[in-house]
């Protein structure tokens, strides 16, 4: 699982609520983190590993080669992170498991001994580096999705999204560990002023995702419905069709960040409410010690299934090529390449068809990065191209040339 409390148990001066949920069945627990982190680890890999089936044929001409696909780079980006997170946590596990006599001595106030403390801060430091990596990498996602619609994203963007996600992620990670760990791991100060900073610099990435992402994801499905509209003037099945199924990625995406982070933010506010009290065993507070111990138990099962999870809001299930199910249902709508009179003939002029041309592939491409994956076990999108076939152009050619 990925806390800021498994940071805070590095130090021997821990708080009262931090070891209520640490001593509770510490070995069930990371027997718990250990098999879905595994599980999930394991799912996850199949389901990169698996040849997925691309979801819509695309022409070579329909594309440019030189189209900018920064949405597949950010989704490798937040696999990789979420993948090695998780790698993090089944590791930190095992040693706990397997070691319990190394474990042991982090917790010893006079000496701490130098392998086991460096293993429990930079095992600690290691998740919550790449867990807040990828929730930078998900903000960005959701803000180029954004910016494709509205055409003002390139490829230059990527090397932004790199500074931002990793430079953020690594800052608030050095700049939270310092303050926790000051002046040393052995000698840790204790109280909430001293642990705050670090809790709000591992938050704060979860929480602007949860409550950027749902905003940034409206817009862009309202643009998507415009840029639909503005086809040809109408918005028929097939548009609606199209925007509800990126409008269902998105909302797959939170409902995942909802299921494997909410315990988070719950069981972290019931710690603090128990840190305030001046006796946290008081008979007034046995329902919060147990509320804390079960969304504990919760986050240990859910924070590795991100991964996994993720991946099949994006892909939908590509562990097995086997097509077991029902027929996939396909949806054909017309490219954006056309011209306002629906014809190729020889009297269009050139240049016309150009800017047509250029404009159709923007927004197709804007479409396509957007639904790619999308639904991908039950909808395919197909584009088809506006650019006249080429045996028909010849032909045509061909007649007026002849006398």
């Amino acid at each position: 699982m990925a806390s800021p409390r498994l940071a805070t148990f590095c130090c021997p001066t821990r708080d009262a609520a931090t070891q209520l949920v640490l001593s509770f069945q510490p070995r069930a627990f990371h027997a718990l983190c250990l098999a879905s982190g595994a599980l999930c680890l394991g799912l996850g890999l199949l389901q990169l590993l698996s040849p997925r089936r691309p979801t819509r044929p695309v022409a070579p001409e329909a594309v440019p080669a030189s189209a900018p696909r920064v949405s597949a780079r950010i989704l490798r980006a937040v696999a990789a992170c979420d993948l090695l997170g998780c790698l993090g946590i089944v590791v930190r596990s095992a040693v706990w498991l397997g070691f319990p006599d190394f474990v042991d001595s982090i917790s010893e106030v006079n000496g701490t001994a130098i392998w086991p403390a460096a293993f429990c801060v930079g095992s600690a430091m290691w998740i919550q580096l790449l867990y807040s990596a990828c929730f930078w990498w998900l903000f960005c996602y959701a803000v180029d999705a954004y910016l494709v619609i509205r055409r003002s994203a390139g490829l230059s963007t990527i090397l932004l999204y790199h500074m931002m996600a990793w430079g953020l992620a690594a800052l608030l990670c050095v700049e939270g560990g310092v303050l926790l760990y000051y002046p040393s791991v052995s000698r840790c100060e204790k109280g909430l002023e001293h642990s705050i900073p670090h809790y709000i610099t591992t938050y704060l990435p979860l929480i602007l995702v949860l409550v950027a992402n749902p905003i940034l994801f409206h817009k862009t499905v309202t643009a998507v419905a415009s840029l639909l509209k503005g086809r040809q003037g109408i918005y028929t099945e097939t548009e609606r069709r199209m925007g509800a199924a990126i409008k269902m990625r998105f909302f797959k995406i939170m409902l995942v960040l909802m299921i494997c982070w909410l315990s988070n933010i719950i069981n972290e506010s019931l710690l603090f409410y128990l840190e305030m009290q001046p006796d946290i065993n008081g008979s007034s507070l046995k329902y919060v010690r147990i509320a804390a111990k079960t969304t504990w138990v919760i986050m240990g099962t859910l924070n590795p299934a991100q991964g996994f999870l993720l991946s099949l809001a994006f892909y939908g299930w590509t562990g097995c090529s086997l097509d077991l199910w029902s027929p996939r249902k396909e949806l054909q709508w017309e490219s954006l390449t056309t011209s306002p009179a629906g014809s190729c003939g020889p009297n269009d002029s050139q240049g016309t068809r150009k800017t047509t041309r250029g404009i159709g592939h923007a927004s197709d491409e804007a479409l396509s990065l957007l639904s790619e994956g999308s639904d991908a076990s039950t909808i395919e999108i197909h584009t088809t191209s506006g650019s006249c076939p080429p045996n028909e152009t010849d032909s045509t050619q061909g007649t007026q040339g002849d006398p």
